[in-house]
């Protein structure tokens, strides 16, 4: 799925626009346009992979910006996207849209077996969301949480089929206080599929970090849209790993 670490901007969806969240929290958001323009802004500067997630869809159980999501299904880039998939058949119904990967979440701790369902049909196209805060996996747009440990959580999820697991430390997502890498190797050297990271990147060297575990990925947001650094720089940051 990576040949190289790659750096994948965030495009997450409120009420049809790009925003941002605080720790995952609802009403932290910053709004940043047009979606379709943000993803295609990332793509023009070297994007392979965009990362979308209906946060409606993550918090209400419903996805309400399909329109904004087709238009960057549409775009060049492979497209992953979660929130709101509550059910096989919305996962289906978007990886036949042109979706390239789904993100489960609560859906594949409610029923982990989906996991296996979904990656017969499609055997590159499911992604596992392991969302943690304090150490246990959380679900339900970050709002409850379990006894799951995410390194335990993930090798289920491999046993299952999943083309990967896209990590989250809640813990530190969009606060641009630094990245944690010792739960991101955690959870990466537990399994032989690619693990994402993602949460708490601010800085250069926080991609550089995040690029020296075992990790094949790292989903960068609030850092981009605010400019610390620019995707390109983030990229070349990573050459070493190549």
């Amino acid at each position: 799925m990576f040949p190289a670490f790659e750096v994948i901007p965030a495009v997450d969806i409120q009420d049809g626009q790009a925003v941002q969240l605080v720790g995952g929290e609802r009403g932290t958001e910053t709004t940043y346009g047009d979606p379709e323009r943000a993803a295609r802004r990332w793509i023009d500067a070297g994007a392979e992979t965009i990362h979308c997630v209906d946060l409606d869809g993550a918090f209400d159980g419903e996805r309400k910006n399909e329109a904004a999501i087709q238009a960057i299904v549409d775009t060049p880039a492979t497209v992953q996207v979660g929130g709101g998939i509550r059910s096989p058949e919305a996962a289906i119904s978007l990886l036949n849209s042109g979706v390239d990967r789904v993100i489960l979440g609560t859906l594949a701790v409610e029923e982990p077996t989906v996991v296996e369902t979904i990656s017969e049909q499609y055997p590159d196209g499911v992604l596992v969301s392991v969302d943690a805060r304090d150490g246990a996996v959380v679900v339900e747009g970050w709002t409850e949480r379990t006894e799951i440990d995410p390194a335990t959580a993930a090798s289920r999820y491999e046993s299952l089929g999943a083309a990967g697991i896209l990590f989250t430390d809640v813990d530190v997502e969009g606060q641009l206080e630094g990245v944690r890498t010792e739960p991101v190797e955690r959870v990466a050297s537990a399994v032989d599929i690619p693990v994402i990271a993602s949460g708490g990147v601010s800085t250069l060297e926080d991609i550089e970090a995040l690029s020296k575990t075992t990790a094949g990925a790292v989903v960068v947001g609030t850092a981009l849209y605010e400019r610390a650094f620019t995707l390109q720089a983030a990229i070349e940051a990573t050459h070493y790993r190549e």
